[in-house]
């Protein structure tokens, strides 16, 4: 498999095109090396031999020659099926993207003069993100002379967190950044 990039860069108003290629793993006759040290495809060490006894034998097999380690002296090559690797090497990609699970931040905003019965309303818009096991992030936008009282609005994210703490836990802190006072709560894990 092969990576093509073109780079461009532009000298005294002409365009220079560059191709630059990277590959993978070398296989078969892209071998260069006098002598190399081959594994069998059972992983039996076969010796210091010649790129192409390597070749031959890996002819012989039915198999590719693959160049497993570069930088190892002599380079290490494995008699292997390649399409069979590329194969299984892309099934266990897949399966780690697919065992992944994603963590999304969902936003709530709340404000300074919140009463009670709305703060519950957010908390349980709140518990249902976390529920879905997301983060959530508690955001109050302090207005005009709002600013003064930012302690307030600590109060308030403090009392929100109250009322989810049977679900989640504080991950940071209530924090004043400018305008804005946000907290960041997370599911509680039971391991």
């Amino acid at each position: 498999m092969f990576f093509v990039w073109q780079s461009v860069s532009v000298d005294h108003f002409f365009i220079v095109q560059e191709d630059i290629t990277i590959k993978e793993l070398q296989i078969n006759n892209e071998i260069r090396d006098r002598e190399i040290r081959l594994i069998g495809n059972e992983g039996q060490q076969l010796g210091i031999v010649s790129a192409y006894e390597g070749q031959r034998l890996a002819e012989e097999h039915g198999l590719d020659l693959v160049k497993i380690s570069p930088n190892a002296v002599p380079p290490v090559c494995k008699l292997m099926d390649y399409s069979k690797y590329k194969y299984e090497q892309n099934k266990k990609e897949k399966e780690m993207k697919r065992n992944q699970k994603t963590i999304e931040v969902k936003e709530v905003w709340l404000s300074m003069t919140i009463d009670i019965g709305d703060l519950n309303t957010k908390a349980k818009i709140a518990s249902k993100f976390i529920a879905e096991g997301n983060k959530v992030k508690a955001t109050i936008r302090m207005r005009g002379r709002q600013q003064a009282y930012a302690q307030q609005g600590v109060e308030v994210m403090k009392k929100f967190a109250e009322i989810l703490s049977d679900v989640a836990k504080i991950e940071k802190q209530p924090l004043t950044e400018g305008r804005n006072i946000s907290m960041v709560i997370s599911p509680i894990t039971n391991k």
